[in-house]
């Protein structure tokens, strides 16, 4: 299932935002080393052209492909984020908040 936000992920249920985002943290910097650059590589080519959308448009359209990149590069990049670490949630939620189970 894709999950847009923390707030769906049933394994994060239960938790407010700062502890959500401490769990997906650390379940990033778990990613194995090859995940992790592909993960990474993927977030900078998402970057580029969008980037260069913005620059090569003139007057307000500058304004318009701005709005396109703050919006669409975290809905493409946080599911994949979640989808990857998925499987360390429950575990790193066990380890940080063991009262809250």
């Amino acid at each position: 299932m894709i999950y847009f936000n923390s707030q769906s992920i049933p394994e994060l249920q239960g938790l407010n935002f700062s502890q959500r985002m401490q769990v997906v943290r650390m379940a990033a910097d778990k990613l194995a080393v090859p995940v992790k650059i592909s993960l990474n590589v993927l977030k900078l080519a998402i970057l580029s052209v969008l980037f260069i959308m913005v620059a090569r448009a003139e007057g307000w359209a500058i304004v318009g492909y701005a709005l396109v990149l703050i919006v669409a590069y975290p809905l493409i990049t946080r599911p994949i984020t979640f989808f990857l670490c998925r499987d360390q949630f429950a575990k790193i939620r066990r380890q940080q908040f063991p009262e809250q189970q």
